[in-house]
C-alpha cells in the first residue's frame, strides 16, 4: 500500500494541528535535513504554476521533499476549472514529495481536494475541531498523561472553568502543574487554584456571580473561602473593586453592541474573564455599578484610616451589595 503523497490538515484547533505537523516533520527525517528541504507556501496569492515547480524540485541530500501550503483550497473553493486542474495534479505527485495543505477553517466535506484526498490512496484528510465544554476535561485528563502525569477528575473541571479551550494555555498551565507536583502525586483541585493564574480570579467571579443575584449567603461563604485561601484582606478589596472596575467598562461596551470577543480586544483581557464579565453585566445596571464603585472606595478608606477592621468591613460590603437593589 502506497504512503500518502498529499494531505489535508484543515479546522480550528490551530494547536493540535499545529502539534501534528510538527510530528509529521519530525518523523521525515533529521530536524537540519528536513529543514532544508521544507518550503512553506502562502496559498492566498500561489498560482498552480508555482505550486508545481515547489512540489517538482528534487529533495537535497534527503529521501523527502516537504511543501507546506496555507490557504489555497479555502481561497480557490468557488474556482472549479482551478480545482480541476489541482485534483489533475495531485495524484501525480513524485513520491518524493509530501504536500500538506494547512486551512484554519475547516472545509466543507464536499469540497473537491477533501473528497479527491478521502478517494485517493495516495491523499489523506484531518479535520482539526478543539474540544467542547463536555470533552475539554477529557482532553486535560489526557495531556496531563501525555506530560507523565496525572490529574483528578475534579481538578481537570476546575482547570477547565478557569482557563476555558485556550488549548496552547492549557498546556502551558498543565506543564506548570505536572512540574509543581514532581509527577508524583495526582494534580489535585488545590494545585490549580494555588498555581493557575485565572483560578483566584475565577473565584472573585463567583463571588460577583453571588453578589449578583443577591445570594448574600454564597457570597459570604465565598468571600470566606478565599480569606481562608490566604487572601490578605486589602488585596481582596483591591481585586474585586478592579473586577467591578471592568464591569463598568464592559457593560458600556455592551451597550454599544460590543460582542465579548471585542470587549477582551479593546480592554486586553484574556478571553475567560472576558466573557465571564460579559455575562455578568447583565446583573447590573449602570447606576447600580457606579454605586458599587463608591461603596468599595469608602470601604477602602474606612479600613486604611483605622475606622473599621478589614475582615469586618469585608463582611459588611458584600453583606450591603448583596441586599441593594
Amino acid at each position: 500500500m502506497s504512503k500518502p503523497t498529499f494531505y489535508v490538515f484543515h479546522g480550528t484547533d490551530e494547536f493540535t494541528r499545529a502539534e501534528t505537523l510538527a510530528d509529521f516533520k519530525r518523523k521525515l527525517g533529521p530536524p537540519d535535513t528536513v529543514d532544508l528541504n521544507t518550503t512553506i507556501l502562502e496559498g492566498k496569492s500561489l498560482t498552480l504554476a508555482e505550486l508545481h515547480h515547489a512540489c517538482d524540485a528534487i529533495p537535497f541530500l534527503a529521501d523527502k521533499r516537504l511543501v507546506i501550503v496555507e490557504g489555497m483550497l479555502s481561497r480557490l473553493a468557488s474556482r472549479k476549472e482551478e480545482l480541476a486542474a489541482l485534483a489533475d495534479y495531485l495524484p501525480t505527485l513524485p513520491e518524493t514529495t509530501r504536500l500538506v495543505f494547512v486551512e484554519r477553517k475547516a472545509l466543507p466535506a464536499r469540497h473537491p481536494i477533501v473528497k479527491l484526498a478521502r478517494r485517493e490512496e495516495r491523499g489523506y484528510v484531518k479535520q482539526f475541531d478543539p474540544p467542547d465544554v463536555k470533552t475539554l476535561p477529557r482532553w486535560i485528563e489526557q495531556r496531563v498523561r501525555k506530560h507523565g502525569g496525572e490529574i483528578e477528575r475534579q481538578a481537570a473541571h476546575q482547570l477547565a472553568a478557569v482557563v476555558g479551550a485556550e488549548l496552547r494555555l492549557l498546556d502551558q498551565e498543565i506543564v506548570k502543574l505536572v512540574t509543581y507536583t514532581n509527577a508524583e502525586r495526582a494534580i489535585t483541585k488545590q494545585d490549580v487554584d494555588t498555581t493557575v493564574p485565572y483560578a483566584q480570579e475565577a473565584i472573585v467571579f463567583d463571588l460577583v456571580d453571588a453578589l449578583g443575584r443577591r445570594d448574600g449567603r454564597t457570597a459570604a461563604q465565598t468571600l470566606h473561602r478565599l480569606l481562608d485561601a490566604g487572601e490578605h484582606p486589602l488585596g481582596l478589596l483591591a481585586m474585586i473593586a478592579r473586577q467591578f472596575r471592568l464591569l463598568i467598562q464592559v457593560k458600556e461596551l455592551k451597550e454599544g453592541g460590543a460582542t465579548s470577543r471585542d470587549a477582551a480586544q479593546k480592554l486586553g483581557l484574556h478571553p475567560f474573564p472576558a466573557r465571564k464579565l460579559y455575562n455578568q453585566a447583565t446583573y447590573f445596571t449602570g447606576a447600580q455599578l457606579e454605586a458599587v464603585h463608591r461603596h468599595l472606595l469608602d470601604t477602602d478608606v474606612a479600613i486604611k484610616s483605622g475606622k473599621i477592621e478589614a475582615e469586618v468591613a469585608l463582611d459588611l460590603l458584600v453583606a450591603g451589595l448583596a441586599a441593594s437593589e
